[in-house]
């Protein structure tokens, strides 16, 4: 008997194996029965990967592996005559023909012990076979820059990161290439989310939907955009509120999931400032929502594609320089140097100086509280800024309510903050 094969007791862990290889064919013949020209159903996926499992099988016992590769082909052949001889002017039969080669190999990879793989995957082949009319309906709304937007994004985290060296150069030793490109990789990423839920799912479905995601593709795109909708039609005034703050309550969850991708120990002493501003905003949104009525057609969010490589340079380069001064003024000045640096960054990202203060406490630069009072500090800085942008764009009326949201938010979080330190 094989060592690498699942076989210790021949009677109960061999109809294990057939039992659980005849039920991934089931679960994506299912899918393939719904499909009135699909020429495998219910039957054939789960006849073939109880095939695959045989032919597996004797692969090992006989120690011959071309069995595997002659089975699999004629497997192709045969799916592939079937269409030859009823061709259906809709339906080639492509997909039907690689689903079933895929059951064929997700029977013979469980026979070799990678059931938990065979599962899964199994499971993800029937999701992108049962969701075809959605799929479709996504892909025909992607516009040729929503496209790019997807390819530069490839481009940035799977050709441009591996390259980069994975060691620390420079002052202090703190910049590290991969690292810094690791971290624009991120939040490109999150920005690419929302900026795609945008264009999917459409920007006239409800003031905290448009919130939400605006705040995850740009909280400040959001608060200008809707700042000058408001000064332009005051019937929108009611709607902008709810937008601009429902965004930037999302830049504290942003923080919240950056934190806990980038440094996960230090989320009991974040998190209670991140979720007392979030509690304190969601309530206030709450009772702002209540008093909307109408408020018209919501305008469009015409934002900038997040992942253009001048944009990720750009980030980059601020994200390198804020990590370097956070670095050198807390040497120098202590924690009062970095919350200069919090103060003055966080005017207009707050990503980069809270991705700088998370990178200082993973080197033990920091403390998790000084990391922490960082990054509250940014967070009410940036609210300055865009509370700027509304009283400059929108005029007095918008800014007085977004005021009362703002300090909300603002007093969440330094209640967490008290709290927490």
């Amino acid at each position: 008997m094989n060592d690498g094969t699942p076989l210790t007791d021949p009677s109960l862990q061999l109809f294990e194996t057939f039992l659980l290889s005849l039920g991934i064919g089931l679960l994506m013949g299912l899918e393939r029965e719904r499909n009135p020209a699909s020429r495998a159903g219910l039957r054939t996926f789960g006849l073939v990967t109880l095939l695959g499992t045989v032919c597996a099988m004797l692969a090992v016992r006989t120690g011959s592996p071309w069995l595997l590769a002659a089975a699999l082909l004629v497997v192709g052949v045969m799916m592939i005559a079937a269409y030859h001889r009823q061709p259906d002017a809709n339906d080639p039969g492509t997909t039907s023909v690689v689903a079933l080669l895929l059951a064929f190999c997700f029977g013979a990879i469980i026979w070799y012990g990678y059931r938990t793989s065979a599962v899964t995957l199994s499971i993800l082949s029937t999701i992108l076979l049962y969701f075809k009319a959605e799929l479709q309906s996504i892909s025909k709304s992607l516009t040729r820059r929503d496209i790019t937007s997807v390819l530069q994004f490839c481009v940035l985290s799977l050709v441009i990161l591996p390259i980069l060296p994975n060691r620390n150069f420079g002052p202090y030793d703190t910049l590290n290439p991969y690292q810094v490109w690791w971290m624009v990789v991120l939040i490109s990423g999150v920005s690419l989310a929302g900026y795609a839920a945008l264009r999917i799912v459409g920007q006239r479905h409800g003031a905290l939907l448009l919130g939400v995601l605006g705040g995850m593709a740009s909280s400040t795109a959001t608060t200008l955009v809707y700042s000058r909708h408001a000064q332009e039609s005051p019937t929108l005034r009611p709607l902008s509120l709810v937008v601009i703050l429902t965004a930037n309550l999302v830049v504290l969850v942003r923080l919240a999931i950056v934190a806990g991708i980038v440094q996960p120990a230090i989320l009991p002493t974040l998190l209670p400032v991140l979720g007392g501003g979030l509690l304190a905003g969601i309530a206030f949104v709450a009772f702002a929502w209540r008093r909307m009525s109408g408020g018209g057609e919501l305008p469009q969010l015409d934002l900038r594609n997040p992942t253009e490589l001048a944009t990720a340079l750009t980030f980059g380069a601020v994200y390198a320089v804020v990590l370097l001064l956070s670095a050198a003024l807390s040497d120098k000045a202590g924690a009062l140097g970095l919350y200069a640096v919090a103060l003055v960054s966080g005017l207009t990202d707050v990503d980069a100086i809270a991705l700088s203060s998370l990178r200082l406490f993973g080197q033990e630069k920091l403390l998790a509280e000084a990391a922490t009072t960082a990054i509250l500090l940014a967070t009410l800085a940036n609210l300055v800024f865009k509370f700027g942008i509304v009283v400059s764009v929108a005029g007095r009326e918008l800014a007085q309510r977004v005021l009362g949201g703002f300090a909300a938010l603002a007093a969440g979080c330094i209640g967490g903050w008290l709290l927490a330190t």
